[in-house]
């Protein structure tokens, strides 16, 4: 057993973790700014120590003073810290473990592996539900997996579950702010707290939480997991609480510094915790947690889920499981400092989630074929390999290449250009992101800096593409060397419109030189050319 100095060691998270490794016999050592909070704490927990410590202030002294063999800090928030009570802790030969949640601290905790290894001691961060739970979950999902293409999360947090002031000031700090997704295989800008949808949570005997709103969140797995997995996948996190209209007040907040409008929300801090006991009798006692990963399994186009409902306000636990397991092993640990993502199994959480009301399991899924494999059928397979590989989306894929682009000099072409936001003439670097969705998937070409959008479904075995209001029908014939399309209807809002009217376009896609080729020219009667793009593009 060990003496373990706890940051934060009666709040939200850290009392819990107290608890639990104060239960498994270790001497816990209970900091924070007021030794009356901290003693209060104390009365009832066997093994337990009130200590003041500030992560802010001088930590050296107290470590030196009471000498722990680990501090775990559990205080945060980590977004914008730096790692100054790790170092503290490699000064003092100290062992270092915390609940870290935010992305570049815990990403940037292995600049610190050098003076770890000298000093002979473990540091690891972030051992938390992220990244350390989602690492162990996503580990077991992609086991016999050649290539994941994307990696989906989700939690959902009981309202009965009051948040820190940590965690509220953590969420505030990136809520409209830039948020760097790795996305279409390239890094791609979008804000947190922003891409809401809504979620659903279901295991088998039909336990299910529906239709809870979660939104983009900034965690480390942003960062570490891209370059973890087979394929390099795009990789989303979402957060919400259980009630809706919280999740949408700070949506509509964000729009506000999106806008720059504000320059952060942290300044709210102080109000959220006030605000949010005023509903804390709301909603239920149940939290929930997603993975999906999509990839191929020996050819099979397959996603496998799993899913975690926590039950009777057990869901708070769950940030804790990972550091008591890992305070349990660190001592016997490699010296050198990096985050909890790869340290643990699935398994290991097995015990802990035993002896809580917590259930979980894993699924697999088939994915239906691709977009175009639907529309082509088995002349699909007889397309060129380079192809076909442009066009087996599942769930998320890019493409990067070249184009030259030619712009109609009609007034009226040019005018029609400007509102399709078609990209300037001349030469371009291109990349296309492809995003696909129950069926549908969505095209993001970006020449250069200028972005135009387009979404691809199947009709009645035709390939629609629809531009806002717009809608294309086409029949894509094909031969050894590749396929054209050819339109055959299209229609505004749905309304069919003569044939004769629309856009007169012959696209082709072929192989040359072992690169795919495309050439997609546009022309609107009366009107003449409107846009002509043609160059290469080779899948990422």
């Amino acid at each position: 057993m060990s003496r373990i100095l706890i940051l934060g060691g009666y709040g939200g998270f850290g009392a819990r973790l107290s608890r639990r490794l104060a239960a498994r016999g270790h001497d816990i050592l209970v900091a924070g700014r007021h030794l009356g909070k901290a003693a209060a704490f104390c009365d009832d927990l066997p093994n337990a120590m009130p200590v003041v410590a500030d992560r802010d202030g001088d930590l050296g002294a107290v470590l030196a003073e009471h000498h722990p063999d680990l501090l775990i800090d559990a205080a945060g928030p980590f977004q914008g810290s730096g790692h100054h009570v790790v170092q503290a802790c490699i000064d003092a030969q100290v062992h270092y473990l915390d609940l870290a949640d935010g992305r570049a601290f815990v990403a940037g905790i292995s600049m610190l592996d050098g003076a770890a290894k000298e000093a002979g001691v473990a540091v690891v961060s972030g051992a938390s539900s992220v990244p350390a739970l989602s690492g162990a979950v996503i580990r077991n999902l992609t086991i016999g997996m050649e290539r994941v293409t994307a990696v989906e999360m989700a939690i959902s947090a009981s309202n009965r579950a009051a948040a820190g002031a940590s965690v509220a000031a953590a969420i505030l700090s990136y809520a409209g702010k830039p948020l760097s997704l790795w996305r279409g295989a390239r890094r791609f800008t979008s804000h947190g707290w922003q891409e809401m949808r809504r979620e659903r949570f279901a295991l088998r005997d039909g336990t299910a939480l529906s239709h809870r709103l979660v939104a983009l969140a900034d965690v480390p797995d942003l960062d570490l997991l891209p370059g973890r997995l087979p394929g390099k996948p795009a990789v989303i996190f979402r957060a919400g609480t259980e009630l809706a209209f919280q999740n949408l007040t700070l949506w509509m907040a964000s729009w506000l510094v999106r806008w720059g409008w504000l320059g952060s929300l942290a300044g709210l801090a102080r109000w959220l915790l006030p605000l949010q006991r005023l509903t804390a009798g709301w909603g239920s006692d149940r939290s929930a947690m997603v993975v999906r990963v999509f990839g191929l399994v020996a050819g099979r186009r397959v996603e496998r889920r799993w899913t975690l409902i926590a039950s009777d306000g057990d869901g708070p636990e769950i940030p804790t499981l990972a550091a008591e397991i890992i305070a349990d092993r660190i001592a016997g640990m490699p010296h050198g400092a990096g985050d909890a993502g790869p340290l643990l199994d699935l398994a290991d959480f097995e015990p802990s989630f035993t002896g809580l009301s917590i259930r979980h399991e894993s699924e697999e899924f088939e994915q239906r074929p691709a977009l175009y494999d639907r529309v082509m059928g088995v002349r699909f397979a007889a397309l060129p390999l380079e192809v076909r590989a442009m066009h087996q989306v599942l769930r998320d894929g890019g493409a990067s290449g070249r184009a030259t682009v030619e712009r109609g000099r009609n007034p009226l072409a040019r005018l029609i250009g400007a509102l399709m936001r078609f990209p300037a003439a001349g030469e371009h670097t291109l990349h296309v992101g492809f995003r696909e969705e129950h069926g549908v998937e969505r095209w993001t070409r970006t020449f250069s800096d200028q972005a135009f959008h387009s979404n691809l479904c199947e009709e009645s075995g035709q390939l629609v593409e629809r531009f806002g209001p717009l809608r294309f029908r086409f029949d894509l014939p094909s031969d050894e060397q590749g396929l054209t399309m050819l339109m055959r209807g299209w229609s505004v809002l749905r309304l069919p419109l003569p044939l004769f009217l629309a856009p007169r376009t012959v696209a082709r896609e072929w192989v040359e030189d072992g690169r795919f080729k495309f050439d997609v020219p546009i022309a609107l009667p009366l009107i003449g050319p409107v846009i002509h793009y043609r160059g290469w593009l080779v899948p990422a």
